[in-house]
């Protein structure tokens, strides 16, 4: 074990030195290389600030408003008929939308029922099953311009409902239902 942990403290300056070696050999400005993409990554940080501020504001007037609320008191039923605990509803619900409060909610439920609970386990494998898909295209696009994002939020909602059925039957098979 302590083997592993010196290569894993390691291998990222090791990684950086080999990078910056290669980029001497083929006669590469390194340095100024370096300098410049600090340079495009700030830009783009700027650029993409205003859909970051967008997209959270319209995360917080989702929940405040109790759509959030509304929409999960009308999927429970079809969720707790397929066996999916009611609990779960909420994060499936606001995943696609917010990493962050996704996480925030995994960590609320781990904390309440148990890591090894039916609803632990599943909160976990559906959090690195799906993606935050509204933020993907809100920042991702939005910093490169794209205005036409249709045909992408279909196939990202459908990569997220196929996460959600994955998750939930992997959990079953490997563990059992609750």
């Amino acid at each position: 074990m302590e083997f592993l942990s010196l290569i894993s403290l390691g291998f990222i300056p090791v990684l950086i030195g080999i990078i910056l070696l290669y980029g001497t050999i083929k006669q590469v400005p390194t340095y100024e290389s370096f300098v410049e993409g600090g340079k495009e990554g700030i830009k783009i940080a700027f650029s993409i600030i205003p859909f970051l501020v967008g997209m959270l504001v319209a995360i917080t007037v989702f929940r405040a408003s109790g759509a959030l609320e509304a929409l999960m008191n009308w999927i429970r039923p079809a969720m707790e008929a397929i066996g999916v605990p009611a609990e779960i509803v909420p994060l499936i619900l606001i995943r696609p939308i917010s990493g962050t409060a996704a996480l925030g909610m995994t960590s609320d439920l781990i904390a309440v029922y148990g890591p090894d609970s039916f609803i632990g386990r599943l909160a976990s494998v559906l959090q690195g099953s799906t993606d935050t898909t509204f933020y993907v295209l809100t920042v991702y696009f939005g910093a490169v311009g794209i205005k036409k994002m249709g045909d992408a939020l279909k196939v990202g909602l459908l990569a997220d409902v196929v996460g959600i059925i994955a998750a939930i039957l992997v959990v079953v098979f490997v563990f059992g239902a609750k």
